[in-house]
């Protein structure tokens, strides 16, 4: 990437950041005759209180700003609409940095309810849940997903084996409560599995590229769809309002529509949408777009360059990179070509990069719970898009094709234990330490290989030296005897015969009958001293030596990435 593409990017990032804030509630086209356009002001007016409502969305993805303005500044100026519930599948929260998000309702008296798959971006809510002033329920994301076909069927819940076990699981854990009073569960034992159950979706928020004069909604050039339809399907059995906001009109294409005008009941035209984070909609990037001709290297290596400048993904060093080549070792061993897999964020993404960067890419496809299929998982601030994505699909279509055909997951940890039990979902005891289970659940109860991929301790200091792996200064130890909540039950991982690695910086692990089996150990590691003696989860050695990693994989030098498929049952 030359000098004057970098000067570019950085100035696109400036600019996004001084006009992050820009929006008008007043804003409407005065040629637009169908009373469905309306300004954000008048269509936030109609939100009764009590009201439960849906936006779709993921991260930066279909951010539906001028709403989530709209109701602010309506509740500021009124006091309602009060006492919402709000559900949103992905991430929609800017951390508390970025404006526009749904933090901006997070407000006392205007948001007393959420219900979410992954919260640890909406550092407003969860401040507010901290205060006793919200209540807070999770539940994965992909049964969300299937609640609200189910809610379009006229059903008002799903059974699911899903989340066996783990802290979702009433027998075993909290439900869906995370922190409040509770007015209600979500969550219910029904035999061996669970119930799930949503209320009633009655008001729906989302962004669609743009619309026509009649008031049909198109997906053109989007990144992500995630819950449109769904939502859509939902509300209107429930005879509820849907909402959207475009960025534009264009002339009527019967082929291209996503939404019919007669499904939708407001349209709020704000020329501000976004493509996804930092990208607007009307100069939207082909790279994130079907069909994109943009050389995937090359978008690669913009995107790497933005979210590194901008200091939103964490740099990564030599001891990251050797976990990196780990995993992605792992990973050709336990999978396939043909395979279709999926990819979290932090550690997997690295993961991710290195089998692209071993050109071994077009042998599987990627896709994210966003449903995004084929290309590459977008990281950092584009997270939940792709990289010259082949397809796109909804939130449900995509958990649908995981429960049918997923062959591998690639994931995060926080903390894993003697049973093989992950947590991804707390870090601690407050709710601003919550991250909620996101897609976790379904992904593992879908995928045949399940990849954990992370540090061995947090904190501590690690480093590469003399081609040996050195741990200079120990950590808080990330793998312990219980860990805090059960995201993933290994217990029921192995009676559903799952195939569960886990790779770490001092080795890999793999889930037995006899317990977390060290299969694989890094060069300069001491099993007795850093292993054994170095973390408090019972590990289980093989008979015989320990098979050592090969260097190159540590240092890089001459490493090579190919299909093995021998580490599969």
């Amino acid at each position: 990437m030359n000098v004057l593409t970098k000067i570019r990017l950085l100035g696109h990032f400036a600019k996004w950041r001084l006009t992050w804030s820009r929006h008008d509630l007043d804003h409407r086209p005065v040629s637009l005759k169908n009373p469905k356009f309306m300004s954000a002001r008048h269509a936030m007016a109609l939100i009764p209180d009590d009201a439960v409502c849906f936006s779709s969305g993921m991260a930066g993805n279909g951010r539906c700003s001028i709403f989530f303005w709209g109701i602010r500044e309506r509740y500021l100026r009124t006091g309602h609409p009060k006492g919402l519930t709000w559900i949103t599948v992905g991430a929609q929260g800017g951390r508390g940095k970025v404006p526009g998000t749904l933090e901006e309702i997070c407000l006392p008296g205007l948001l007393t309810r959420h219900i979410g798959g992954h919260v640890e971006t909406k550092k407003a809510l969860l401040k507010l849940v901290d205060a006793g002033q919200c209540e807070l329920h999770t539940m994965p994301q992909g049964q969300q997903a299937f609640l609200l076909e189910a809610q379009a069927r006229g059903e008002d819940s799903v059974v699911s084996m899903t989340a066996v076990g783990t802290f979702l699981d009433p027998r075993c854990g909290t439900g869906s409560l995370v922190k409040g009073e509770g007015r209600e569960t979500f969550i219910t034992p029904e035999g061996d599995a669970l119930r799930f159950r949503l209320p009633k979706v009655e008001w729906v928020f989302f962004v669609a590229s743009y619309a026509d004069e009649e008031g049909n909604l198109y997906v053109r050039n989007a990144s992500t769809l995630t819950e449109i339809r769904g939502s859509v399907a939902a509300a209107k059995r429930n005879g509820g309002k849907v909402m959207a906001t475009v960025c534009g009109i264009i002339p009527k294409s019967p082929d291209e529509i996503y939404v019919h005008a007669e499904d939708v009941d407001a349209i709020v035209v704000n020329p501000h949408n976004e493509q996804t984070g930092s990208v607007p909609m009307r100069s939207f990037w082909p790279m994130f777009t079907v069909d994109s001709d943009m050389p995937a290297v090359e978008a690669i290596g913009r995107l790497k360059f933005l979210n590194h400048a901008a200091k939103i993904t964490p740099s990564r060093g030599p001891v990251e990179d050797a976990l990196a080549r780990l995993g992605a070792t792992v990973f050709t061993s336990a999978s396939k070509p043909g395979a279709l897999v999926n990819i979290g964020v932090g550690m997997p993404e690295e993961v991710c990069r290195v089998v692209f960067e071993a050109g071994l890419t077009d042998d599987v496809t990627f896709m994210s719970e966003t449903g995004v299929l084929g290309g590459l998982p977008a990281p950092g601030v584009f997270f939940g898009a792709a990289v010259c994505p082949k397809k796109m699909m909804g939130s449900v279509d995509v958990f649908h094709q995981s429960y049918e055909s997923l062959d591998t997951t690639i994931l995060g940890v926080l903390q894993v234990d003697s049973e093989g039990n992950v947590n991804v979902s707390k870090r601690g005891p407050r709710a601003l330490d919550y991250v909620g289970p996101g897609g976790l659940p379904d992904l593992t109860a879908a995928a045949k290989n399940i990849l954990f991929v992370g540090s061995w301790q947090a904190g501590g200091k690690m480093a590469v030296q003399d081609g040996k792996m050195a741990i200079l200064q120990r950590g808080k130890p990330k793998f312990i005897e219980h860990v805090d909540e059960v995201t993933f039950c290994g217990r029921r991982a192995l009676a559903m015969e799952k195939n569960v690695f886990y790779a770490t910086n001092v080795g890999v692990f793999r889930l037995t009958e006899r317990g977390m089996e060290l299969i694989r150990v890094m060069p300069g590691i001491d099993i007795k001293r850093d292993v054994l003696d170095g973390c408090r989860m019972r590990v289980v050695l093989p008979d015989g030596d320990v098979p050592v990693v090969d260097a190159s994989i540590l240092t890089g030098l001459g490493f090579n990435l190919a299909w093995h498929g021998g580490m599969a049952r």
